[in-house]
């Protein structure tokens, strides 16, 4: 990483910064470096592949641990004390794909300049998607003006927000004009809709060269642009005992179109575990009936909400001597390991919490650095009262 500060905020050149959750283990190797804080006896827990599925939360053998009390230090909003969270699994779709040969002009067409985000925490802002809006418009393209698809891909990870997504179009000489205009009137169209939400959203293509492509058939084009247009994505339902508390949502995060198939990766997300995975067997269902197939992984439980928590009380109480106000106590809709380990260990009783972390999984990842500091004047005078 190639980090730099720019004002109260650390950055990186380039890329992700990985607060979420490098600032937690910061946090944590800080507290066993020193020989001068006061604080009862530590286990320190650092799990793999928590972003793609909690996977190592839930591999880990908890039978070696003894505290029956955890700070998770793994949101992103100074003052909120997250007391529940969603549970999730991510949905491996492959829909098997037939090609032929066509001649042509190849042209880039691109979805970019998306602000994204996490498909927990912000997939209540009605940020584009650049997969299905670049899905949204190849239809459209598609009945006004004759081309084959070479190729097509789009984002990174199940569990962000798509910010680019570019398809490459084969098109004789006769469609140029109406390809331009068609890419016009879609960046039109898409600004004025996402004027509010997604303001910076470009469309552009590029034309390249001529020559001799692979591209789809037609039944598979139209059953990709079928899948595209149909498949569903985003909030399925809002919490109605938590006004404001996103319940069900899916993410379309990757996709890509491969040599047998089209592959796509979607992160599914639920507070309350029939509708996890009634959205599950809908997306399955409408998969397979365009003759392909699903795989399942990274279930994890939701993490329920505790009535009687005596640690929030006590980091409550930490909180409103340090900062002179109350904290907020709030559930949230993106995937926290608290379900899995409490799931584990009997009793555990789970608390998370975090500095200020903006733009969380993009490039423009800033963290607050006196937030930090904050937090961690948080911690440490909580682990001294604990002592």
């Amino acid at each position: 990483l190639d980090l730099y500060v720019d004002g109260d905020f650390l950055k990186a050149r380039g890329t992700t910064l990985g607060g979420d959750d490098g600032i937690a283990l910061a946090y944590a190797f800080a507290i066993l470096d020193s020989t001068t804080l006061a604080h009862p006896p530590l286990e320190v827990v650092l799990t793999t592949d928590e972003e793609v599925g909690m996977l190592g939360a839930e591999s880990i053998d908890v039978s070696m641990l003894k505290g029956r009390q955890l700070l998770n230090i793994d949101s992103d909003e100074e003052g909120v004390f997250l007391t529940s969270c969603a549970g999730g699994l991510r949905a491996d779709c492959k829909l098997p794909v037939s090609y032929t040969m066509a001649e042509g002009i190849k042209c880039e067409l691109k979805v970019q300049g998306l602000l994204g985000g996490h498909s927990g925490a912000e997939i209540h802002k009605e940020r584009a998607n650049a997969i299905l809006v670049l899905g949204r418009i190849l239809k459209g393209m598609m009945d006004e003006a004759a081309f084959s698809l070479e190729s097509l891909q789009g984002g990174l990870a199940d569990n962000a927000i798509p910010r680019e997504a570019a398809a490459s179009l084969i098109i004789g000489t006769e469609q140029k004009e109406a390809l331009l205009s068609q890419t016009v009137k879609w960046t039109e169209l898409l600004k004025k809709e996402y004027q509010s939400a997604d303001p910076d959203i470009t469309i552009s293509i590029e034309e390249k060269e001529t020559g001799n492509y692979q591209v789809l058939d037609n039944h598979s084009l139209l059953k990709v642009l079928f899948l595209l247009r149909n498949v569903p994505n985003g909030i399925q339902h809002m919490s109605l005992e938590i006004p404001g508390l996103v319940e069900t949502s899916l993410n379309l995060g990757i996709l890509r179109l491969q040599e047998e198939a089209l592959r796509l990766c979607f992160s599914i997300r639920s507070s309350v575990t029939s509708r996890k995975y009634d959205v599950t067997d809908r997306l399955c269902f409408f998969t397979e009936f365009l003759g392909g197939e699903v795989s399942l992984s990274g279930d994890y439980p939701a993490w329920e909400y505790k009535p009687n928590s005596p640690l929030r009380e006590r980091m409550t109480e930490t909180y409103r001597d340090l900062f002179h106000k109350d904290p907020k106590i709030q559930a949230i809709h993106a995937g926290l390991e608290c379900g899995i380990l409490a799931g584990k260990i009997e009793g555990l009783d789970c608390i998370s919490f975090g500095p200020n972390n903006y733009d969380i999984h993009t490039p423009k990842e800033r963290l607050s650095i006196s937030s930090v500091e904050r937090v961690w004047k948080l911690i440490v005078e909580f682990l001294r009262r604990a002592k």
